[in-house]
């Protein structure tokens, strides 16, 4: 196992570090989370013109082929500036469903759209009730004729708000099945729901929403299938992500450790703010390092499912740990608008529950230990 970087990755790693310091400094950032979209299309053109959303897709589908870490190493970046697009949902989450279920019409159709960056999609995988298992889907699919008919409400669809198509998982008389579904639909209705992240996480509700036989993504039934399999680099991928947001609460926090004055001296000259600095680096350090082996798994299709549950659940609390640190250290301030570090620990209580709570992969890992 290589852990060591290409100097293309470290190419790569520079120019998105470089693209989102420009494009989207935390200012910016503040904006975008109180505009009604939550992202700005100008700079997901940008994005797609650096080829960004085809980099890890294969040649036959309108992309690169370049290796998972690539992706990762996109992520991490994003993390550390708390980039708000629809980058996760639309190229990661129902990307990988695309991959992993999709027809060959369906991938060269739909994938190669996104690598172009024409096409945004969210997936609609939980409902009110919030549970992350298979027997928590249960809205209806009627089969009538050659359609289906969709009613029930989704929550917490990362970016339906902005997506053309909505991957929708729904029970049929054969089991979870996904289906692909026009955002625009006049039977759907979207709704911001009003998160401690400022995201784009929504309320979809369907009505009569009809839906061709053409439309579903793999075999009826299969769905759930398809789900597990696409959320086990989608979760590595997140925890990238929030790894970098770890990355930047440390480097911030140490910062102002190092400038804030008290008793006539910086506070990080004090042992004890020396040790929760140490900690948080810990905690970093541990995390960064698992990912990196739990990716190479990923890369050389080994089962990781443990290995990624895991990763999942230390990933959950290292960064809430970090970063409510990271606002610890900084007093008071660091719970306002005026200081960027609450950023992260507001996205890191959301990051939690997105592919599953600590709780939901501790179980999962005790589930693979025979327990």
């Amino acid at each position: 196992m290589d852990l060591g970087f290409t100097s293309e990755q470290d190419m790569l790693r520079k120019s998105v570090a470089e693209f989102l310091a420009k494009e989207c400094p935390y200012e910016t950032v503040k904006e975008l989370e109180e505009s009604a979209d939550g992202y700005s299309s100008k700079m997901w053109k940008k994005m797609a013109e650096l080829g960004w959303m085809e980099l890890y897709y294969p040649e036959e589908y309108g992309g690169y082929g370049d290796p998972f870490l690539d992706l990762l190493i996109i992520m991490e970046e994003m993390g550390k500036m708390a980039f708000p697009s629809p980058f996760f949902s639309t190229v990661i989450q129902s990307g990988f469903c695309i991959l992993e279920g999709g027809s060959e019409k369906q991938k060269k159709d739909l994938l190669s759209k996104i690598a172009k960056g024409k096409l945004i999609m969210a997936l609609a995988q939980y409902e009110p009730e919030g549970s992350y298992q298979e027997t928590g889907i249960n809205m209806a699919a009627e089969l009538s004729g050659d359609q289906y008919a969709l009613n029930g409400t989704k929550m917490f669809a990362l970016d339906a708000n902005v997506a053309d198509k909505i991957i929708v998982a729904a029970r049929t008389s054969e089991g979870v099945t996904l289906f692909v579904v026009d955002a625009k639909d006049p039977g759907i209705t979207i709704s911001k729901i009003p998160t401690v992240a400022m995201d784009n996480s929504c309320e979809v509700i369907f009505k009569d929403v009809k839906v061709s036989k053409d439309d579903l993504l793999g075999a009826p039934g299969d769905g759930w299938n398809i789900l597990e399999k696409a959320a086990l680099p989608a979760t590595v991928a997140k925890c990238a992500e929030m790894l970098g947001g770890s990355k930047a609460s440390i480097d911030m926090t140490s910062a102002y450790c190092k400038e804030r004055e008290q008793y006539g001296k910086p506070i990080g000259g004090f042992q004890a703010i020396q040790h929760f600095m140490a900690d948080m680096l810990l905690a970093y350090d541990t995390g960064v390092n698992y990912l990196y082996k739990v990716a190479w798994m990923i890369e050389e299709d080994l089962d990781a499912a443990k290995e990624v549950s895991c990763l999942k659940a230390m990933v959950n609390e290292n960064y809430n740990f970090i970063s409510e640190r990271g606002v610890h250290l900084h007093g008071g301030i660091g719970t306002t608008r005026e200081y960027d570090v609450g950023i992260f620990f507001r996205k890191a209580k959301s990051s939690e529950f997105i592919l599953g709570s600590s709780e939901y992969h501790w179980e999962k890992v005790a589930q693979a230990m025979g327990l």
